[in-house]
């Protein structure tokens, strides 16, 4: 007996759908999800039934995006990682700006994702302002790389925040001035400081 879907079912079930989504979630095109459930499950869904199934998380992510937000939060962590995705048929680099915050009582949260050509100071002016909006007050300490403009882009909304250079940064910066052998020793000095 076929045991992911049943004799005589014609509508997708609910873990089905799940498997869909994660596929989606991982970049995988409605053509690709489409061949892969031919191939695995011997079942035909067309490109319009996954975009029906993948448009259902929309509202939960609008809606996760636009969610209100602490007043103040003690450190918020800014930073975009680059990604090679697909855009109309050719790979692109994006940046995704990620914030991460956390709040007075110690818990961890990420305030939003957005995703934007190259990252640039611009960009996250729009981004502190948005987070403005939905409700945060202020920011204790922002923690960022050395982006140039950033400073001056948290500074226009948020005046009393404190700017701090991420440690990761900052040993970069200290270690791409010591020579290779070296950077045992320096590493094993400098966790002294940062731990």
């Amino acid at each position: 007996e076929p045991q992911l879907i049943k004799k005589y079912q014609n509508t997708v079930t609910q873990d089905m759908e799940e498997k869909i989504l994660s596929m989606y979630a991982k970049g995988m095109t409605t053509g690709d999800i489409e061949s892969h459930m031919r191939e695995l499950y011997d079942i035909d869904i067309s490109d319009s039934t996954i975009s029906r199934i993948t448009d259902k998380i929309m509202p939960i992510v609008k809606e996760w995006q636009e969610r209100p937000l602490e007043e103040v939060y003690a450190v918020v962590f800014m930073d975009a990682i680059h990604y090679h995705v697909r855009s109309e048929g050719r790979i692109v680099k994006r940046a995704v700006y990620i914030a991460l915050g956390i709040d007075m009582n110690g818990k961890k949260n990420v305030l939003g994702m957005y995703v934007g050509e190259n990252e640039s100071a611009k960009f996250w002016l729009s981004i502190m302002n948005g987070l403005k909006n939905r409700g945060v007050e202020d920011i204790l300490i922002a923690c960022v790389d050395g982006l140039n403009g950033f400073p001056q882009a948290i500074e226009a909304v948020y005046p009393k925040t404190e700017i701090q250079q991420c440690i990761i940064h900052q040993i970069r910066n200290s270690t791409k001035f010591v020579s290779y052998k070296d950077i045992k020793k320096l590493m094993a000095d400098l966790k002294l400081v940062y731990a």
